[in-house]
């Protein structure tokens, strides 16, 4: 599609094109509102209806229909973006080479990260407070990380970082290492299976399991259930959540455990809940999260 898309350009008369509407186009679609286009480009509502008005002609094409839910790209428009982004993208660049990003004056750019739910607990807050204090004008978006599709967006540009765990990029990705993340086991503080206030292998199998599964393929295992079968055991997963932040609610005031990452664990328990280590069999490396930052090459 990108190529049909440099076809397409080079048809036309290039010097009757104005780059400034790509530039409205992509504003636009990321948007879906004129208003926003507008104040985002530092441009005036006319202004932004009439760049429109001149991208649909150039495209012979609605692009964006007004709806209740605001401006969505038409099919046209959804085929467009990756390239037109791509091509922006190289001339930002070239015009950069050599000049010093400065993040504290760095103005209309948004970036775009595609964070797990552990991401959105953990790191998203300093990533926010950061940019808050360092480039207070430039804009965020924060995306919810699809496992199955996020490759291909980090490669059109729909994604410009990708920020979680039990990832396993192509080659063509740059990978920068975070941390390793242990998991840790949760209950409820008065847990009637627990009284002695530790938990061994035994009992871990044994009591009913909360679990947190952040695809939609209705799974019921997870990494520790891997890691169970290794050693010839196995758990009962009484309950699935599609969000992390469901489980310390789960399992306060139940008879309920979940296992998580400590540092969401820590956040999240209330006093209600109570944190214990995983049974030492269960500590190896397979039960371990590798956080990673992932951009594409």
């Amino acid at each position: 599609m990108k190529w049909i898309f440099i076809i397409h350009i080079v048809n036309m008369n290039l010097a009757s094109i104005d780059l400034n509407l790509l530039v409205a186009f992509e504003a636009l679609y990321e948007t879906r509102n004129v208003t926003l286009a507008g104040q985002r480009l530092h441009r005036a509502q006319p202004s932004v209806s009439n760049a429109l008005n001149r991208l649909r002609a150039l495209f012979q094409d609605e692009l964006f229909v007004r709806t209740a839910a605001g401006m969505l790209p038409t099919q046209r428009a959804d085929a467009l973006i990756p390239a037109i982004r791509q091509a922006l993208a190289q001339i930002r660049l070239a015009l950069e080479q050599g000049v010093k990003f400065d993040p504290a004056n760095a103005a209309a750019q948004r970036f775009t990260i595609a964070a797990s739910d552990y991401t959105d607990i953990v790191l998203v807050p300093f990533i926010v407070a950061r940019l808050r204090h360092e480039a207070p004008q430039i804009d965020l978006r924060v995306a919810r990380l699809d496992r199955a599709a996020i490759w291909q967006q980090l490669d059109d540009g729909t994604v410009d970082i990708a920020i979680g765990g039990h990832l396993a990029p192509p080659k063509r990705m740059l990978v920068t290492p975070l941390y390793d993340e242990r998991l840790i086991c949760i209950a409820d503080r008065r847990h009637p299976g627990l009284p002695g206030g530790s938990l061994d292998l035994r009992a871990y199998i044994e009591l009913p399991h909360a679990l947190f599964v952040p695809s939609d393929d209705s799974s019921s295992r997870g990494v520790v259930d891997v890691t169970l079968a290794g050693l010839g055991l196995r758990r009962r997963v009484a309950a699935t959540f599609a969000h992390i932040v469901a489980l310390p609610q789960a399992v306060a005031g139940t008879d309920l455990v979940a296992t998580l990452a400590e540092r969401v664990a820590v956040r999240l328990a209330g006093k209600q809940v109570v944190l214990y280590p995983l049974p030492n069999r269960l500590c190896s490396t397979r039960c371990r999260q590798n956080w990673v930052i992932i951009v594409s090459a």
